[in-house]
């Protein structure tokens, strides 16, 4: 399967940008779509943007105009650039990544990965 590792989190100021990465590793035969994910204390996870193998996105209304998701197939890693950040942005943001890779005997088999998370925090 896939192993994710999110980079670039940190400390700003409300109306500052940071972009996040993150890079995708292992034995798999593809990676169909992958997303940022997120989860702030007291609530549940849930998604900021996703974007396919062609380029196709999708995004939460609360980050559309602010935030952009971008891929590098070649690379297998996708980012996040998040401008004019708000205190509510302030999250764990976490990276994930469905594809399929080659299971028991050769089997093409779907997986869907998440990474560790990388936290955003957003001042005031």
């Amino acid at each position: 399967q896939a192993q994710l590792v999110e980079s670039g989190g940190g400390l700003v100021q409300a109306g500052g940008s940071l972009r996040l990465s993150c890079a995708a590793s292992g034995r798999f035969l593809s990676i169909n779509t992958m997303g940022w994910y997120r989860q702030a204390p007291g609530k549940q996870r849930e998604l900021v943007a996703t974007i396919t193998s062609r380029g196709s996105t999708d995004y939460t209304d609360s980050v559309k105009g602010r935030f952009t998701i971008s891929r590098d197939n070649a690379k297998n890693a996708i980012h996040l650039q998040m401008n004019s950040l708000k205190p509510e942005d302030t999250a764990v943001y976490y990276c994930n990544a469905d594809g399929f890779y080659s299971g028991g005997y050769g089997v093409r088999t779907l997986f869907n990965s998440w990474g560790q998370g990388t936290q955003v925090t957003v001042s005031s």
